[in-house]
């Protein structure tokens, strides 16, 4: 099983490069970006990976809105030959309260932007060029879009859980980014629709690269009650509020995996045998140092078996 983790956008770019490096040594296989309005998500996963080559780098997810495929294209094929093909490119559909307060552009027909977003990206990624005219956005290349080295095409993933998000991934994206969604929602609702969509465009099976947020821990406790608190930022919005349903939680924090090794170590089991083809950890920072190198440990261990 392939196993990774989320590396924080809190710390300096030396200090991130170094924790990319202690993960690779854990026996991590991959280390993921989010993004915000801090850090460029690309660039940084391009420094780590180029720093740390034994370790596949990816970002997750930079919102469609406000952003268009050819700059996209330009950014994620850069960090594709900067880290000689191991890099993959996360997108997502962000939140209305973020888009409209931070770019001032109102957050209207989402899914459509997304299958026009993909097409587009899909054309410039896979030939270096595209000639696209939709209804909500336009990509065509006077000049060449295509970067040296950037080999194989960049995997295009999408963090999508609902219904229509699925459908348009699976037609038309490598895999999907779920997030906040346990091994129930995965296998009863999330792979099934995503397998089923990529099945009917005659794409292969898609990713599912399933984050989680977990830590290895004594102090059980003490630590869930920090992932209540810390991720009840989801809580807030509608797709997450599903989501969790859907995983028969009523917190996001219901949904960190927490515990000892052996404890840990089951509930990754289940999130494989529910479906996903690779588990992300986020959140290994709600404990010590200590706790983070555990949890790193045993992803490593589970990279193996």
């Amino acid at each position: 099983m392939t196993t990774g983790v989320v590396l924080s956008l809190q710390n300096s770019i030396d200090t991130t490069v170094q924790l990319a490096r202690e993960a690779e040594q854990a026996g991590t296989r991959s280390a993921w970006f989010g993004q915000t309005f801090g850090y460029d998500s690309p660039s940084l996963a391009a420094i780590v990976g180029r720093e740390v080559p034994g370790l596949q780098v990816g970002t997750s997810a930079i919102p469609i809105f406000g952003r268009h495929p050819l700059l996209i294209a330009s950014q994620a094929q850069t960090a594709q030959a900067a880290t000689g093909g191991r890099y993959h490119l996360g997108l997502a559909l962000g939140t209305k309260w973020l888009t409209e307060t931070g770019f001032g552009i109102p957050y209207e027909r989402p899914i459509r932007l997304l299958r026009e977003f993909l097409t587009a990206l899909r054309q410039l990624i896979e030939t270096g060029s595209a000639d696209f005219h939709g209804e909500l956005l336009t990509a065509t290349t006077p000049l060449p879009a295509t970067v040296p080295g950037a080999e194989p095409p960049v995997p295009i993933l999408v963090a999508a859980m609902g219904p229509q998000a699925l459908r348009a991934s699976g037609e038309l994206a490598d895999g999907i980014l779920p997030y906040l969604a346990g091994p129930r929602a995965l296998a009863e609702h999330i792979v099934p629709q995503v397998r089923a969509a990529a099945e009917a465009a005659g794409r292969p099976a898609p990713r599912i690269v399933a984050f989680v947020p977990g830590v290895v821990t004594s102090d059980v406790e003490t630590v869930r009650r920090k992932a209540v608190e810390e991720l009840a930022f989801y809580e807030q919005f509608p797709s997450y509020q599903r989501v969790i349903e859907l995983s028969g939680a009523t917190r996001a924090g219901d949904l960190a995996v927490v515990g000892d090794e052996e404890t840990v170590a089951a509930e990754v089991r289940r999130y494989r045998e529910a479906g996903a083809t690779e588990v992300v950890f986020s959140s290994t920072d709600l404990s010590t140092a200590e706790d983070r190198r555990r949890t790193w440990r045993l992803l490593g261990q589970l990279a193996g078996s």
